[in-house]
């Protein structure tokens, strides 16, 4: 038999499956980590323990229980939660922790300085995007500015993936789809790095090499041989970020395909058809040349299901409490009892791009419930979420199909509001393994073992949500709207 690897660093969990060319799962893995907030607005993970300590422990686990002889793995892939910030010495240590995705808004300053610098309209047409809390090149900027020291040693900056490549391979590369969110220093019509819109920032040749996700990168090393039990030689795409692969994983691989990704955040990813330009959204390369993707993303999506487990519900196993929440808050009728919450716990990304914006829960009295809460949580993401959907209404953006994925769309009482309040039907598929097997198929792309369109045998649509209507939903979409707005000025004077 052949077999290919997938493994996916998640921001707080790394999960790995063995596929074999057939697309049967035969052994899955893995292996919890935290997002460390080191102050408010930060986000970090520790890259030796947590990006390359669960990869070996992942390929380690997965050899171990699945009983597969390592030299018949033909191809692995990886992709990580991006895009990260990492600087790393000449010897490929990290000098700091990885700065991670949009969660982490530490760079507010500096993205406000290179866009008054640069414009808004430049970075848009040369760069694909507005600068956010989701790009790369203010976090190099605020490194250089707060942490010089680091930056001094800084041989090479990588991302989550790039770091797991470079450690497999001894490689230094990056994927065009990662790339993109690197604005300032990646330019989307030359598919390559420029430093003429800000030449502070960082030497270009400290940027990874730019590939295509489908791409070998290089091979299994002796030494990453020696810490994962792969067999040298083995090789290795050039991997990319965790959601472009889950994406891949339920089949968005047409024009007007949508990926609606439920985890720690809520992701989407379309397929477009051509390049799409609008400042409340993203844009990148998708994963093979010339092919485009518009992307958008919540804050705090399933970080939020965590905290109020964690903080409200304290009385209740960990283990088994989101079933009981579930219970509880399914005996809520939609709209909460007139509660209304903005999930915006870690700011908030598309479309507002406001680090600034804050978690509330308004409408409270005595007689609601913990179940009300729960479910005014649940119906707050699917509001931010309808924001997205109509944002890409407006540019004429609607998707053909919406394909969900993720742990999330385990929480069926999540899954059917998102629908009632985007209106929009959801194709759930057969496998919701995610990310790492999504990494598994294009590892097999990669060495030709497997056709892009096999990936609709491999993972074959099981389900659809159908979107029901609620008068309340539409009523309370337009309070959340009002309240975000009414409250925006008090929340960025509080932070």
């Amino acid at each position: 038999m052949a077999y290919t690897l997938g493994i996916d660093i998640g921001t707080y969990e790394t999960k790995g499956v063995l596929v074999d060319f057939e697309g049967r799962v035969v052994a899955q893995a893995a292996r919890g980590h935290q997002m460390l907030v080191p102050q408010p607005g930060w986000a970090e993970h520790r890259p030796e323990e947590d990006w390359w300590g669960d990869f070996v422990y992942v390929c380690q686990t997965l050899l171990r229980d699945s009983g597969v002889d390592s030299r018949d793995i033909k191809a692995v892939a990886c992709s990580a939660i991006g895009p990260c910030m990492l600087p790393v010495d000449a010897q490929g240590a990290p000098l700091m922790n990885g700065v991670l995705y949009g969660v982490d808004g530490r760079a507010e300053a500096e993205v406000r300085e290179l866009t008054d610098r640069i414009g808004e309209d430049v970075l848009i047409d040369r760069c694909g995007n507005a600068l956010t809390s989701q790009s790369v090149g203010p976090k190099i900027l605020w490194l250089k500015r707060h942490r010089p020291e680091l930056y001094a040693q800084t041989a090479h900056v990588l991302t989550s993936t790039s770091f797991l490549v470079q450690r497999l391979t001894s490689e230094v590369v990056i994927d065009h789809y990662t790339a993109a969110n690197f604005a300032p220093l990646y330019d989307v019509e030359r598919l390559d790095w420029i430093d003429d819109l800000a030449d502070d920032i960082l030497p270009l040749q400290k940027l990874p090499r730019l590939m295509w996700s489908g791409e070998i990168a290089g091979e299994i090393t002796q030494a990453a041989a020696a810490a994962t039990g792969l067999a040298p030689g083995t090789p290795v795409t050039a991997g990319t970020i965790d959601a472009a692969a889950e994406a891949f994983s339920v089949g968005v691989d047409q024009p007007g395909d949508m990926m609606m990704m439920y985890g720690s955040t809520i992701f989407i990813i379309l397929r477009a058809a051509e390049r799409v330009a609008d400042p409340r959204i993203w844009y990148a390369p998708w994963l093979f040349k010339g092919e485009h993707a518009s992307m958008a993303g919540l804050a705090t999506s399933g970080t939020l299901t965590h905290w109020f487990r964690d903080q409200i519900a304290r009385d209740l196993d960990p283990v088994k409490a989101f079933p009981t929440l579930a219970k509880e808050a399914a005996a809520s009728p939609p709209g909460a009892n007139g509660l209304l919450m903005l999930p915006y716990f870690s700011g908030e990304r598309t479309p507002i791009h406001d680090v600034h914006a804050k978690g509330a829960l308004f409408g409270l009295n005595l007689t609601h419930t913990r179940g009300d809460m729960y479910r005014a949580l649940i119906e707050g993401i699917a509001y931010g979420t309808r924001h997205v959907t109509e944002t890409f209404a407006e540019i004429g953006q609607s998707p053909q199909r919406l394909l969900a994925v993720g742990g999330g769309t385990q929480n069926r009482l999540w899954l059917q509001a998102t629908s009632d309040i985007t209106g929009i039907d959801q194709v759930v598929c057969e496998k919701a393994t995610g990310a790492s097997y999504g990494d598994a198929f294009l590892a097999a792309l990669a060495i030709g073992a497997v056709d892009r369109s096999d990936i609709l045998t491999w993972n074959p649509a099981t389900e659809t949500v159908s979107a029901q209507s609620h008068d309340v939903y539409r009523e309370s979409y337009t309070l959340f709207r009002r309240l975000y707005e009414q409250t925006k000025d008090i929340a960025a004077e509080i932070s």
